[in-house]
């Protein structure tokens, strides 16, 4: 979500603060801003909206200073406005804060009351007057910082600038990451890593609880216990090259095109061609051990965690539960030590994903996690680590994440089978084969982008969208319909076909295209039934298919995709694809904004 950058630099550090910016875009945030210590004051620039807004006003009315903090926000208390932009400022400190501060209200009316004048309707301004109110007391600003953290209840990661001391910053995290990187004679705060690669690559990422001050001679790190302890400094492995689209127009374009490759690089992680095997990563427990999986998600990542549902049932006769983690906690759920809870997440930061994790964890139950951040929280918190291999995604509406949880998922599953005496070597290499053919066909259904390009004119037109699936599609029609609300700003629902006579045909006219997803298979027939219910009715079809099963059903329809011919294990990575690309040129036929899509976040941390 919103991003952070703070440096105790030795020249002017405005230009790099931006440039650190520019690198958080991928976040997603609807206004940014600027403070620096300049000639012992305090020296703001904000403004509503992107990045190049804040550039102008910076050319306009400059800056400068060896000490400063910038941000990136995300509305959550008060409007994306230029007065609720962050950072936040008194006439003694200011701070930018990522995370949502949850007994504000009844801080900000203890402060009212005491005379504070507020300028915004932020929960993060209650901070800074927390800070400032004690400093002007006298109390030092560590010892000020420190009382105030005492007094938050919420999730926070905070970077704190001091009029009294510019050489000088403090920070804090709670539920909300947070590093710290170690330069020469220089010292940076970030939301992750890939923000501070230009500056340095020594990083030391801070647990929850902790509080840092950074000066010129030292860093000092506390724990939730105020007690001094040292963090492993590791070098980050951040690319400090810039995030290019290179030939794409937008960085999901580029994103949906290189699937085979990073889908490939997942693969060969848990793959072994040679002995025809799955291979997860060593683990301090045995699978065999559990007869029960829970599997935690949000938005894509949950539709990843139901196809695992289908394979992990499949394959290893195990039952499993589905949760979406903002709801996981909340159902009470029984938990037992012969459970494993497997959590998804691509930035390994999700707040509602870590906050069930940590909830297992103090139940005792083993947890997994397939993340694409080694360095997050959630790696970092898991007893088995899952690593997927997409990169850094910068495109707000997942694609390459989503199909890299689909390979690790399948591997995944593939194992617990295994430890579970339900595969046979000869289905396991059977397994590996088709696994290993998947960038291929992705490859080859990246081959229709034009044709996909050509026909979602039409469905951009549309106010409404529905989506069909069966079986192990029926997720595959989710991430659909997710993808266009995301980045189209057209209403679309996923249904399991089968429930279309139980409501959603009622929707069905003319007007309102059906998206059906169905390769030749077990369950082609029973879809394609569905879907000539619909097109008796006047539904307008696009039908994503192979050649075989576009033969048998294609006619009638308004447009068909065809897809290669693929074993059923891997169609899920395969149709990703074409229901990605036609979200993404429905879009861009709209002129929406496809990598930064109004109100969304990359990475939600707040729940």
């Amino acid at each position: 979500m919103c991003g952070i950058i703070g440096i105790l630099g030795k020249d002017n550090v405005t230009n790099r603060l931006v440039e650190g910016l520019k690198r958080l875009e991928y976040r997603g945030y609807d206004s940014a801003g600027v403070a620096t210590l300049s000639e012992g004051r305090i020296e703001r620039r904000r403004a509503e909206g992107k990045l190049d807004n804040l550039v102008r006003v910076l050319a306009d009315d400059p800056v400068d200073g060896v000490t400063g903090i910038a941000h990136t926000r995300w509305a959550t208390h008060g409007a994306p406005t230029t007065d609720n932009a962050h950072p936040h400022a008194t006439e003694e400190v200011a701070l930018v804060h990522n995370g949502i501060i949850e007994n504000f209200k009844e801080l900000r009316d203890e402060l009212l009351a005491r005379g504070r004048a507020f300028e915004s309707e932020t929960d993060t301004e209650v901070v800074a007057h927390l800070i400032s109110e004690q400093i002007e007391t006298g109390v030092a600003p560590r010892d000020a910082v420190r009382k105030t953290l005492d007094r938050l209840h919420g999730a926070f990661a905070l970077a704190i600038m001091f009029k009294s001391d510019p050489d000088m910053l403090i920070g804090a995290r709670l539920g909300s990451p947070l590093v710290v990187g170690h330069g020469d004679g220089e010292s940076f705060f970030g939301s992750d890593a890939l923000a501070l690669a230009p500056f340095t690559q020594k990083i030391s990422y801070l647990e929850e609880g902790d509080m840092v001050v950074i000066t010129r001679n030292a860093t000092m790190i506390y724990d939730e216990n105020d007690e001094l302890i040292a963090r492993p400094v590791a070098l980050s492995g951040a690319s400090a090259a810039a995030n290019e689209k290179g030939n794409h127009a937008h960085f999901m374009q580029k994103e949906i095109f290189e699937q085979p490759i990073v889908v490939a690089q997942t693969l060969q992680s848990y793959l072994r061609p040679l002995e025809e095997q799955v291979a997860l990563p060593d683990m301090a427990f045995d699978l065999a051990g559990f007869d029960r999986i829970s599997i935690v998600a949000c938005g894509t990542s949950s539709y990843v965690a139901m196809i695992g549902k289908y394979w992990i049932e499949q394959f290893a006769r195990v039952p499993v539960e589905v949760d979406v983690a903002s709801e996981f906690r909340y159902r009470d759920p029984v938990l037992t030590e012969n459970q494993l809870a497997l959590f998804i997440s691509q930035s390994g930061e999700t707040a509602d994903t870590l906050a069930a994790l940590k909830h297992c964890k103090r139940a005792g139950v083993k947890t997994a996690g397939i993340i694409n951040v080694p360095t997050s929280s959630m790696a970092r918190e898991v007893d088995l680590l899952l690593s997927t291999h997409a990169g850094p995604e910068i495109g707000v509406a997942s694609t390459k994440a989503f199909t890299c949880q689909l390979a690790v998922m399948a591997a995944f599953a593939t194992n617990l089978a295994r430890a579970k005496g339900k595969l046979s070597p000869e289905e396991e290499r059977e397994i590996v084969r088709h696994l290993s053919e998947a960038p291929e066909a992705m490859n080859a259904a990246l081959g229709h982008d034009e044709d996909i390009a050509g026909m979602a004119g039409t469905i951009a037109e549309a106010r409404d969208v529905l989506y069909l699936g069966r079986g192990i599609d029926y997720p595959m029609a989710l991430e659909g319909a997710l993808k266009l609300k995301e980045i189209s700003y057209i209403h679309a629902e996923g249904y399991a076909s089968g429930e279309m006579k139980h409501g959603p045909i009622a929707l069905i006219d003319d007007a309102v295209p059906l998206i059906v997803i169905a390769p030749s298979g077990p369950l082609f027939e029973k879809t394609v039934s569905n879907m000539q219910e619909a097109q008796a009715r006047g539904a307008k079809v696009v039908l994503i298919s192979d050649a075989e099963g576009i033969g048998r059903a294609g006619q009638g329809t308004i447009a068909t995709i065809e897809m290669p011919k693929v074993h059923p294990l891997i169609a899920p990575l395969v149709y990703a694809i074409p229901v990605q690309l036609l979200a993404y040129h429905v879009a861009v036929a709209k002129g929406t904004d496809v990598d930064q899509p109004r109100n969304l976040a990359k990475s939600v941390t707040v729940e």
